[in-house]
């Protein structure tokens, strides 16, 4: 469930991406720091827009520094580092641990089993601090897993839960924007797991893997139903973010929450549209002969 909370380069300053950039670069950097190689290589571009977020929220003190590494060996590149970047970090390496989880329970692929394994044993050593809030992500989890593997469970369950563990992930702290932050999580949550289940649907009926978009795939409206959703979800969370005193790269942010979580989205929708007006194509012409 990576992925899709980037930004929108096209509609993006310079000056904008190069800021969002060092972010990223400052999370790979605490990744490597706490977690070693194999947490460094568990980086998404998914966090970064939480460690943007935070830093707009609190305004903490943040180190601006350069650097080079593997991905850029011949210059030095901005970094941007400080509490919520760890914390990013941290919640990177936690994500990617459940993810690994996910697709060896769903299917059976070794490599995640073993890697899951590796980033277990570094996150348990790590995130003791976040001890309640593990708590409870993992019980939201549980739920999570048990509801998948019952192959019963409604979108709106399912989604929901996928929800409250993205809620506890946006919300480091408890205080007078924790509700806000709660709500907004939530519904990004609930979001993107929405637009993993439309963009994986078409393989998971092929594998015969559970999918609860499944049963509304034959539906003459499944397009226009699934966006009309993600709008609905997509716009409960800007209305979260909007309440936030944020003025700190806010441009930033808004391209991601208004632009950027739809580019995956519809790279998807328009391939499967391709696909579908091919094969009405193909059986016109096939009639014709």
């Amino acid at each position: 469930m990576f992925g899709y909370i980037i930004i929108n380069k096209a509609e993006m300053k310079f000056k904008e991406f190069d800021v969002y950039h060092s972010y990223y670069c400052g999370i790979c950097r605490d990744l490597k720091r706490k977690y070693g190689t194999s947490g460094q290589i568990s980086l998404s571009y998914d966090m970064t827009f939480l460690a943007i977020l935070l830093t707009g929220l609190y305004e903490p003190e943040t180190n601006v520094g350069s650097c080079k590494c593997i991905a850029h060996p011949f210059e030095n590149h901005e970094t941007r580092n400080n509490i919520f970047t760890e914390y990013a970090a941290d919640m990177n390496a936690l994500l990617a641990y459940y993810k690994c989880r996910d697709d060896w329970e769903d299917e059976k692929k070794l490599w995640k089993l073993i890697y899951g394994r590796i980033l277990e044993g570094k996150t348990g050593k790590q995130l003791q601090v976040y001890s309640e809030k593990l708590r409870k992500i993992s019980l939201y989890m549980q739920d999570f897993s048990e509801a998948e593997q019952s192959e019963n469970a409604d979108i709106d369950t399912l989604a929901g839960l996928f929800g409250k563990v993205m809620a506890e992930i946006v919300t480091p702290r408890e205080d007078e924007w924790s509700e806000n932050l709660r709500t907004l999580g939530f519904f990004l949550g609930k979001f993107i797991y929405l637009c993993d289940a439309y963009e994986d649907v078409e393989k998971d009926i092929k594998k015969g893997t559970f999918n609860p978009l499944k049963r509304r795939y034959e539906s003459p409206d499944f397009e226009e139903e699934c966006k009309t959703i993600l709008m609905m979800m997509m716009s409960e969370c800007c209305r979260e973010f909007e309440k936030l005193p944020i003025l700190e790269n806010v441009e930033i942010l808004r391209n991601i929450l208004y632009s950027g979580v739809w580019c995956r989205y519809e790279a998807v929708h328009e391939k499967r549209m391709e696909k579908l007006q091919g094969a009405v194509s193909a059986e016109s012409v096939s009639e014709n002969e």
